[in-house]
């Protein structure tokens, strides 16, 4: 039997024996035989904020780390400022996805993160999470995969690859990160502007749009807007391949 995904990216709360839909440490905790409540040690370092409307500053490059957070709803852009004064786009951080790990060696939040839409986080004390860890190895193992995966995102791009490899490696890439949350590998709302993607893919805005009409035209997506749905999946793989290497 097919499971339903959902397609608008919200996480529900969980409840008292339930993790919350899109936690980012479920995993780990339920690796090591733990349910949510017997998790008090954990739940002791959660402090749940928000909501941060669109363009509320989480944090701000130079401000002192002590916490990491994971975003239960919403989106989050991560950006640094050249010196010219042009903003780099750094990456988009979705539901389950964690921000922050970047601050530990320095202990200082290397970029700016911005909410894209209405957003709510999960903030963990990092003191106290790394000193839990000591106490589960699987909690340990999932901050060590969470640092890959956050180094691996920085790396995806950095490749001499064409705009359409470039525009389907990130529509890929986004449609496993929701799919691997439970929501829609196939539909999904662009919260990031195309300005903004342009920025991240290292490409000019107009070669964005024409990409994506492209695709549209060729049948391997339908776009209304923000909205898009990707209808020729497969083909996007392939085309994203030299990019996500697999």
């Amino acid at each position: 039997m097919s499971v339903k995904r959902r397609i608008s990216p919200i996480a529900d709360d969980g409840d008292e024996i339930r993790f919350c839909s899109t936690c980012a440490f479920s995993s780990a905790c339920l690796s090591e035989g733990f349910s949510k409540n017997a998790l008090q040690d954990l739940h002791v370092l959660v402090e749940h904020i928000g909501p941060f409307h669109e363009g509320d500053h989480i944090f701000r490059e130079g401000d002192d780390f002590n916490a990491i957070a994971a975003v239960r709803g919403g989106t989050v852009k991560t950006y640094v400022v050249d010196t010219d004064g042009n903003e780099q786009v750094q990456g988009f951080f979705l539901p389950g996805e964690v921000i922050g790990l970047n601050a530990i060696h320095h202990a200082k939040y290397p970029c700016n993160a911005v909410a894209l839409d209405t957003v709510m986080l999960c903030r963990f004390s990092f003191p106290k999470m790394a000193l839990l860890a000591t106490r589960m190895p699987g909690l340990q193992t999932q901050l060590f995969r969470l640092l890959s995966q956050d180094i691996g995102k920085a790396a995806l791009l950095a490749g001499d690859y064409s705009a359409d490899q470039r525009m389907a490696a990130f529509l890929i890439a986004l449609s496993r990160r929701y799919a691997a949350r439970g929501f829609s590998a196939t539909r999904f709302h662009l919260t990031m502007s195309r300005t903004d993607m342009a920025n991240y893919l290292r490409l000019a805005p107009e070669t964005v749009s024409r990409v994506l009409r492209r695709f549209q035209t060729e049948g391997l997506v339908q776009v209304e807007r923000r909205e898009i749905e990707l209808t020729q999946l497969k083909q996007l793989e392939q085309l994203a391949r030299p990019v996500l290497r697999d």
